[in-house]
């Protein structure tokens, strides 16, 4: 049987960048799907070192990593209180490098948790990656507390002029609007309360954590509403479209995103009052 060789390889992926309009000296977050990009010449780790050589050594690149259940399940309602009662007593703490990526993310973020030179932050369920130059100022200081907030990477990532890059991924799934949604002057967000297992002084704690409840939405938004939100950014020409791979990707300037978004949801949330 013979098989067939991947095609697509670092150079062609980074000439893909570059053409799209990253450059060198960017900060970009990344949201991926490798299946649209096509079959990789290395797998996974071919395109994160194509886009890594696009933003060249200035540059830096971000990802959400997140964390699997059960870490920042527990408070939720997800499980019954005799599951929560062996969680609390058996689960491992936390840790932002060993602890693997969440899996509602594919498979981009697990396999960006292990380059070597990633820099973590500590926020478990919205811990974010980041290679590059920028690496540390994005993911340090990242409180427990409303983790996409402010003083949030993705608050910092606006604070340089990030960008976000789409790699054939869902525009429903841009991590970056939960931003606008915490930043949008709007009354009665719905909040998330729950516990997270951390080791403080050597020892496993239950940590108890306040966040805006991105879960169930903070507002009973419209369906697909973050989708509609970019799509219209993109119909603005506030954006840019074009192939990386065999995927059809998009350039969005970070803080200008948010502020088209902040208006809609104030407007759409006075709406539903």
């Amino acid at each position: 049987m013979n098989l067939v060789c991947p095609r697509i390889t670092q150079e062609t992926l980074a000439r893909d960048c570059a053409a799209l309009g990253v450059v060198p000296g960017d900060t970009v977050m990344v949201h991926a799907s490798l299946r649209a990009v096509g079959p990789l010449l290395g797998g996974p780790d071919t395109l994160i070192a194509a886009i890594l050589q696009s933003l060249g050594e200035a540059g830096t690149m971000m990802v959400y990593l997140g964390c699997p259940s059960p870490y920042d399940d527990l408070g939720r309602g997800l499980y019954p209180p005799e599951d929560e009662r062996f969680i609390e007593e058996h689960c491992p703490p936390f840790d932002p490098y060993l602890t693997r990526a969440s899996r509602d993310f594919g498979v981009l973020p697990e396999f960006f948790r292990g380059h070597p030179r990633v820099r973590c932050s500590a926020n478990a369920g919205m811990r974010m990656g980041a290679v590059g130059a920028r690496a540390d100022f994005l993911t340090r200081d990242h409180g427990p507390n409303y983790g996409l907030g402010e003083g949030s990477p993705l608050a910092r990532l606006c604070d340089v002029d990030g960008k976000v890059l789409l790699v054939g991924s869902d525009l429903d799934q841009v991590t970056l609007l939960h931003y606008a949604e915490a930043v949008a002057p709007m009354e009665g967000k719905r909040l998330a309360h729950v516990r997270v297992p951390v080791l403080q002084g050597g020892a496993r704690v239950w940590l108890d954590v306040e966040e805006f409840d991105t879960n169930n939405g903070i507002k009973d938004w419209p369906e697909r509403f973050f989708g509609t939100i970019v799509e219209g950014f993109l119909a603005a020409g506030l954006g840019r479209s074009g192939p990386i791979g065999q995927a059809t990707c998009h350039l969005l300037p970070a803080r200008a995103l948010v502020d088209f978004a902040v208006p809609i949801m104030t407007a759409t949330a006075a709406q539903l009052a």
